[in-house]
């Protein structure tokens, strides 16, 4: 990438500015004092944004790979229970009728699945929303910053 060359000094002097920008906020008038609160403010922004980006990235990939290990893990374990559950009906097939063996099994699966989605719903509710919690912390610290700052400015 190119960079843009440096602004010749006359441009530079007829705003008043030194060639580093970094005079005193004191010596600056209200309009060089909005602009570069502005410039601030927008990179303020940017950064905050590009942080709670870079947080819900990262919380996105391991949600995607946990997603996919427990998917993979449900499946073979489905397996796993089928194979259980046709030793059940079978063993229960020894006392009682075929059918009845089948449907007291299935009886048993529909009560413990009922308290599972009993479980499983109290535990969603307590989850909350997913938010990016260290870009809204720096958000509020800036705020906090920039406000203290307006204020002590009004106070002079």
């Amino acid at each position: 990438m190119s960079e843009s060359p440096p602004a010749p000094a006359a441009a530079t002097e007829a705003v008043g500015a030194h060639p580093d920008g970094n005079r005193p906020i004191e010596s600056l008038n209200t309009a060089e004092l909005i602009r570069r609160g502005s410039e601030q403010l927008s990179t303020l922004v940017r950064d905050e944004l590009a942080l709670a980006r870079a947080e819900m990235i990262d919380k996105a990939g391991h949600a995607g790979k946990s997603a996919g290990l427990f998917g993979g893990a449900g499946v073979i374990s489905l397996y796993g229970v089928f194979g259980l559950l046709t030793g059940c009906v079978l063993l229960l097939a020894r006392v009682m009728p075929d059918w009845g063996a089948a449907m007291v099994i299935g009886a048993l699966l529909l009560a413990i699945a009922g308290l599972m989605a009993i479980t499983g719903r109290s535990q969603v509710k307590q989850v909350g929303a997913p938010v990016p919690e260290a870009a809204v912390d720096g958000a509020r610290r800036d705020l906090s910053a920039v406000t203290s700052a307006v204020e002590s400015r009004k106070n002079r």
